[in-house]
């Protein structure tokens, strides 16, 4: 199915094949790419694509594919994903696009050369006047179409294709690989600083057993679609509803003390401060920091006392930095 339109998200929202006549966009400048986590390399193509359509009176657009060109390709060795379609629409239209392509990457699709996918979609379909990507960008079939060949194709077509060389921070080089790799080892903090943001889960606030507010802190159960969780452990977290932000600490794991829950990890936020129905309601944790790891306690008591330390450590946190 194609992705549907997040309540956030401004932005006109198009898919390849099934929109055979897109909308007016003017001369569109696009930025091509995954953009999976729209991280801070990301953010810099964006910006780029916005400040050109602004100075030629076009349209700012973004590119995509769903599914995720790996999942098709070889999905035995496609890794989890940061986002979710929805969030990375919403995403992109937060980093300032009029318009998003979302383009139905297929088995067929897959086999196209580069040069049939230049001329079918960024021509024949968005009539685009420039494409911006990432250095590293490859495209069409077995990945044979690199930069050099898509400005060889743009001359040929009538467009302009610029690339945006690799962003650092710090001592690092941005990429998604390498987000994933920080997230799976537990390493937020270091994976919010690539990203330029902090790495997110979204989903819906669920029944639980209610074992937290049985020992005083109640906590959010969220069942999201979401691929990539963080390992088992404590995290100082913030929890956005409604666009209104909650400091709390999380607890991904399988509750050890309590058994073991069935079924793999659990994502439960003990929000501070809170005291309301949340049952139904569709929130953000957003992970800040990593406080412990996942263990087991003797008994209820211990695990309480270990919960207000954990409280403690977050608020002392959340009094350095700036949600």
């Amino acid at each position: 199915m194609p992705y549907e339109t997040p309540p956030r998200n401004r932005a006109r929202i198009i898919h390849f094949p099934d929109d055979r006549d897109p909308p007016g966009w003017r001369r569109p400048v696009l930025a091509l790419g995954n953009f999976d986590g729209v991280h801070r390399g990301h953010a810099r193509i964006m910006e780029h694509v916005r400040r050109r359509a602004d100075e030629q009176g076009a349209t700012a657009a973004a590119l995509t594919f769903d599914p995720h060109p790996s999942r098709v390709i070889r999905p035995d060795k496609a890794p989890p994903l940061l986002m979710t379609g929805p969030q990375k629409l919403a995403a992109l239209a937060e980093a300032g696009m009029d318009g998003i392509a979302v383009v139905r990457f297929t088995p067929e699709l897959s086999r196209w050369a580069p040069e049939t996918f230049v001329h079918t979609v960024l021509v024949e379909w968005l009539r685009v006047a420039e494409v911006w990507v990432g250095a590293n960008f490859l495209f069409g079939h077995d990945r044979a179409g690199n930069f050099s060949l898509l400005r060889s194709l743009g001359a040929r077509y009538g467009f302009r294709a610029e690339k945006i060389d690799p962003v650092r921070y710090r001592d690092f080089v941005v990429s998604s690989t390498r987000v994933r790799r920080l997230v799976a080892e537990g390493r937020v903090d270091e994976a919010g600083s690539l990203l330029g943001h902090h790495y997110a889960l979204e989903g819906t606030v669920t029944r639980g057993d209610g074992r937290g507010r049985s020992i005083g802190y109640p906590t959010a159960n969220l069942e999201t679609k979401n691929a990539l969780f963080p390992p088992n452990g404590v995290y100082a977290t913030a929890v956005v509803i409604d666009g209104d932000i909650h400091a709390s600490v999380t607890n991904v794991g399988v509750r050890p003390t309590f058994g073991g829950a069935p079924g793999g990890p659990v994502v439960e936020s003990h929000l501070f401060d809170v005291d309301r129905d949340l049952y139904g309601l569709e929130v953000r944790v957003s992970f800040i920091q990593r406080l412990r790891e996942e263990r087991s306690f003797p008994d209820r008591d211990a695990l309480r006392a270990q919960i207000a330390r954990d409280c403690d450590e977050a608020r002392g946190l959340f009094r350095r930095i700036s949600l």
